[in-house]
């Protein structure tokens, strides 16, 4: 399982490869080798021996408004569990670097949630942003990819846009690689590729809590 001292760990992400600097600066981060190859693996199949029954289709909006549009997205989901142990060991390392980021950053970010995601071959999710200003507490999303030995060929690139719609970012799935960017900012996309693609997707959120009820439906 995934160690507490990763190959790269959270404050090599704030000063070796000067992340915290590029991410306060453009708003977004690409960071290669976030995690070892090994630990990489041990992810990238844990994710794949899991039962069918563990994956539900990805959908579009939140509570009511929640809809699944295969035209939109067609990626399938697992939310991550604290009370499994390689779900465990994720959370727990993203939750190291929520801390780093707040204290390099003053950000207040207060929680983290995050899936796995699965895109079979041909599989796609259109241009999107993962929120709306004054809309939602998602601050900072977080992509990080599983998959080895991916090459060009193989497809499935996340794409980040600037505000006119210019590309400035075409991402490779590879394993071990991290992208952090801000949530209401950047429109992206996941293109189609050939192979079974895997990643963690998550996101840093404020307290936006009602009555104790974080992130309340409005």
């Amino acid at each position: 399982m995934i160690t507490a001292d990763p190959a790269l760990t959270v404050a090599d992400f704030a000063t070796e490869s000067i992340a915290i600097d590029q991410l306060a600066s453009q708003g977004y981060v690409i960071v290669p080798n976030f995690l070892a190859r090994e630990q990489c693996l041990e992810l990238y199949h844990y994710a794949r021996q899991l039962d069918a029954q563990a994956w539900q289709q990805a959908g579009i909006g939140r509570a009511d408004s929640y809809t699944t549009n295969s035209a939109v997205r067609q990626d399938k989901i697992r939310w991550l569990q604290p009370e499994l142990p390689y779900e465990s060991a994720y959370l727990k390392m993203m939750d190291q670097l929520r801390l780093e980021l707040n204290r390099e950053l003053f950000m207040g970010l207060f929680d983290y949630e995050c899936h796995l995601a699965h895109y079979p071959p041909g599989a796609f999710y259109r241009k999107h942003l993962d929120a709306f200003k004054g809309r939602s507490n998602r601050i900072l999303t977080t992509v990080f990819y599983l998959n080895p030995d991916w090459q060009e060929q193989d497809g499935g690139q996340l794409v980040i846009y600037g505000e006119q719609g210019e590309v400035l970012e075409t991402i490779l799935p590879e394993a071990g690689k991290l992208v952090v960017f801000l949530s209401d900012v950047f429109v992206h996309e996941v293109l189609a590729g050939l192979r079974d693609r895997f990643s963690i997707t998550g996101w840093y959120r404020l307290n936006a809590s009602i009555g104790g009820v974080i992130d309340p439906t409005r």
